[in-house]
């Protein structure tokens, strides 16, 4: 089955829409199964017209899409500037979209919009950061529909409630999530490169509260963390200072642990009274953790080796942080190249984003500073 990405950065937004449609009509013919489309830049402002010439020409039988600081389209990162995306498959499935809200009760409370029930397996969902509660969703639909995996991103050209959009079938929305639900023989691979590397040995919880781990293997956390430090070399010990990380096991069945096992959070604070660590997370008393560093070169072969078992595949929509790209790596186009030579024609589009969303073993999360692909094979 075909898919097909194109871009442009024309300065005239009339001419960028209209060479990305064309591209995708050279390849797919009108009424693709599904179309996403994302927007950079000075093309902003011109999200609703962008979205009316691609139902107009393209008439897709569903459509998602999302504003962003950057855009990913085959191998390129094209950052900080005026750029539109367009992607487009058509499936051995069928892909639907649905529309999301979150509503506070009079309690206080947060109620998200359920999702219907239904054979879909995947998930690709575009979320505002600022609207809607992309972690508590994720990890209610992962308790009401375990089979479906989530992969996506948060919306990232605004800094400020009402500034993204978000684009499903013919509307445009300022706020909430928007989603693309794929059911049926089409397979969607996750691939989620979280950029870090272990250091030190694994250690188990033997006391936390929430997100305050206070023993690990039976001695404060915090005096866990000194011995470790001790351990390293002086370039992981400016790792460390840089940013420390921890990393929970999510298959605990697993023996040995390795890229991919472990959902990376960030190391807060430190309480030199009591000997406790917070982290970006729950800590369970049980779990595995491995404290962890990231810099650009655990980011590039993290991602390498991920990609380098899987087999050709079809497209991909590619959902990197937007502290990755050239803010990370010296050269520009570092994730999309690396994913892009994995895809026949280059058929890969997506957005920088603001929270990437991916599963970790079975289970889907958000993440931050994240390269988390939707790999499809037909």
């Amino acid at each position: 089955m075909p898919y097909a990405s194109s871009l442009s950065t024309h300065h005239d937004p009339g001419i960028a829409i209209g060479e990305t449609i064309g591209e995708v009509l050279e390849v797919l013919g009108p009424s693709p199964d599904a179309v996403a489309l994302f927007v950079s830049g000075d093309f902003l402002s011109h999200a609703e017209n962008f979205l009316a010439a691609t139902q107009n020409l393209l008439q897709p039988a569903a459509l998602i899409g999302a504003t962003a600081v950057s855009v990913i389209s085959g191998s390129r990162e094209v950052e900080d500037q005026g750029a539109v995306a367009l992607w487009g498959g058509r499936f051995a499935g069928t892909a639907s979209t649905v529309r999301l809200d979150a509503h506070r009760l009079s309690g206080g409370a947060i109620e998200i919009d359920e999702l219907a029930h239904s054979g879909a397996h995947t998930l690709i969902l575009l979320a505002d950061p600022f609207t809607f509660p992309t972690e508590l969703a994720v990890k209610t639909w992962s308790d009401s529909h375990p089979q479906l995996q989530v992969i996506g991103g948060l919306a990232s050209a605004a800094s400020a409630p009402n500034g993204n959009r978000l684009l499903v079938d013919d509307q445009i929305y300022q706020t909430g999530a928007v989603g693309l639900l794929v059911e049926g023989p089409t397979r969607v691979d996750p691939l989620v490169s979280q950029g870090c590397r272990p250091v030190g040995s694994p250690l188990i919880v033997t006391a936390a509260d929430q997100n305050l781990i206070q023993e690990l293997g039976g001695k404060p956390a915090l005096e866990r963390l000194e011995e470790m430090f001790k351990s390293l070399n002086e370039s992981e010990r400016m790792l460390v200072n840089q940013g420390l990380h921890i990393g929970r096991v999510i298959d605990e069945h697993k023996v040995d642990f390795g890229t991919g096992d472990f959902l990376i959070r960030a190391v807060m604070g430190a309480d030199q009274r009591t000997g406790s660590l917070a982290i970006g997370d729950n800590a369970p008393v049980g779990s595995t953790v491995q404290f962890q560093v990231r810099d650009a070169q655990s980011a590039d072969d993290d991602l390498r080796l991920l990609v380098q078992p899987l087999d050709p595949a079809d497209g991909a929509l590619v959902f990197t942080c937007n502290g990755r790209g050239t803010h990370l790596f010296e050269h520009p186009d570092h994730d999309a190249a690396i994913i892009a030579d994995l895809v026949r024609q280059e058929a890969v589009a997506g957005m920088f984003c603001a929270g990437e969303i991916g599963p970790v073993g079975t289970q889907s999360f958000l993440h931050g500073f994240t390269a988390s692909a939707a790999i499809f094979r037909d």
